[in-house]
């Protein structure tokens, strides 16, 4: 079964030593550079997928095309001041790494990288987001379950996800779960900007996500995950003394619509895809 026929099976594909060691150390210690470079006065940006209604800012809305930097929902004590230092703080870091920095950039259009967007297809698909997730020791929080194409929604869906564990994901350091042929299934809602301002979850099906089925994805370092848009997919909270790194870039086809109001906007003529 080729990589083509596996992902359009089970809505993800994993790829076990895509990236070296060094690949993913030097992500990593670049992220901590960015991070301990941030000047947060101000900017006290908190990411949780499903109340992002409520936390959205404009901070939030203008990163599309800029590196930006979120905080974990518990950073911050009563009196506004961070519990932990500064890099230990953050839940993630984007969304346009893999366009403003060298290194990002490097690792998010690697040889590997054209070779698997030419295996899957994906000669008109382009970088639109990128994340570096920091899921950091005992305090990386639960990422819920949600479908990528809530949040890159285009109009036929087109969103694809890939996913680099950093370090070794373990159900203890809060891997990603999902369900083989899970992506079946319609998109539940829209995650977009709202005419008065702020942003709105749009319900477009009612039917509640279903949780069996779902199985851990523990993967080793080096591993690349891809993850059809409409894979209900999460993660649990971190428990562990061991962090959990990762890195993920989503692609969309370019010649499928990208509507307005969707809450990522970059200059279309920008954005490029693996070359």
């Amino acid at each position: 079964m080729t990589k083509l026929q596996q992902f359009q099976k089970d809505g993800y594909l994993v790829l076990e030593g895509f990236n070296t060691p060094e690949e993913c150390d030097a992500v990593m210690k670049r992220g901590e550079e960015l991070a301990n470079g941030f000047d947060y006065e101000g900017h006290p940006s908190v990411f949780q997928t499903a109340q992002q209604t409520r936390t959205s800012d404009d901070y939030f809305l203008a990163s599309g095309d800029k590196i930006s930097f979120f905080f974990e929902k518990d950073a911050f004590d009563a009196s506004g001041n961070l519990k932990n230092d500064l890099f230990h703080s953050l839940n993630k870091v984007g969304h346009a790494l893999h366009d403003l920095d060298p290194v990002f950039n490097a690792f998010s259009r690697s040889p590997q990288m054209k070779q698997l967007a030419k295996d899957l297809g994906l000669d008109t698909h382009i970088i639109i987001q990128s994340m570096l997730i920091l899921k950091h020791a005992k305090i990386g929080g639960e990422v819920d379950i949600h479908q990528d194409a809530a949040f890159l929604y285009t109009e036929p869906n087109s969103c694809i996800g890939f996913w680099f564990a950093l370090e070794d994901a373990t159900i203890e350091n809060g891997c990603l779960w999902a369900k083989p042929a899970g992506h079946i299934t319609p998109l539940r809602s829209w995650f977009r900007k709202k005419e008065s301002g702020g942003t709105e979850f749009v319900e477009l099906d009612a039917e509640p996500f279903s949780m069996e089925g779902m199985i851990p994805l523990e993967v080793k370092k080096g591993t690349c995950i891809v993850l059809n848009g409409l894979l209900p997919h999460y993660s649990l909270p971190n428990t562990s003394g061991r962090s959990r790194q990762a890195y993920a870039i989503h692609t969309i086809n370019w010649e499928a619509h990208y509507p307005g109001n969707n809450w990522l906007q970059r200059d279309m003529r920008e954005v490029k895809g693996f070359s």
